[in-house]
């Protein structure tokens, strides 16, 4: 078997397939999220952003820093728990070119948000059966965008006081159904296009099953 030059370098696998006999690995994630926040805020949302703040440091951190690095933004700032998780991470996706990463501890978050162009969550908090991530977003500029990778409830506490705030808002469910895309070619022969009436099909099953 082998991986993919991008899941070696995020140290997860969450796609496979078969290429005659050998088994292939890949991380969809970096794809799956980024083609989410062009859908979802337009290509060209970050010819402004300068900084951006993800909140955890597991494996869809790992991902998302690696897919926001190819934009034009001069600061990644991670914040973890454990800020010795969040500097591992800046340590591993460190590169010698912009953006500048680093890691923050969780009692600092907060005062870091004023300077923050793009949130994300990638933590558990928020989602259902686990506590609420509750921020001061008001902090937030007023272009701030807010994303939630949780998508159960489809509308996590973060993004319904980000709505109340006026501010622009990027849910998790995107992100799910535009990485499995690579996963159902490679599978079914056939790419899916990701629209309305698929985002339709799944929010329903979402729902019914709460």
């Amino acid at each position: 078997g082998r991986v993919t030059d991008r899941a070696a370098r995020l140290q997860a696998v969450n796609t496979l397939w078969f290429e005659g006999d050998t088994l292939v690995g890949d991380n969809t994630d970096i794809t799956g999220f980024m083609a989410h926040l062009d859908d979802s805020l337009g290509k060209g949302w970050d010819a402004s952003a300068r900084m951006a703040l993800v909140l955890g440091a597991g494996g869809a951190a790992r991902a998302i820093v690696a897919g926001l690095a190819g934009r034009n933004l001069e600061r990644i700032v991670v914040a973890n728990r454990t800020l010795a998780k969040a500097r591992d991470l800046v340590e591993a996706m460190a590169a010698p070119a912009r953006p500048t990463l680093e890691a923050l501890g969780w009692d600092d978050l907060e005062r870091a948000l004023p300077e923050t162009d793009l949130l994300v969550n990638t933590t558990t908090l928020g989602m259902a059966g686990q506590p609420p991530l509750r921020l001061a977003l008001d902090r937030l500029p007023r272009h701030g965008i807010v994303c939630d990778i949780v998508y159960v409830p489809l509308e996590t506490e973060l993004l319904a006081t980000a709505r109340a705030l006026g501010l622009r808002r990027v849910d998790g469910l995107g992100m799910l159904l535009h990485q499995a895309v690579r996963g159902f070619a490679h599978w079914f022969g056939d790419t899916p296009k990701v629209d309305p009436d698929l985002r339709r099909l799944i929010e329903a099953d979402i729902v019914g099953h709460r």
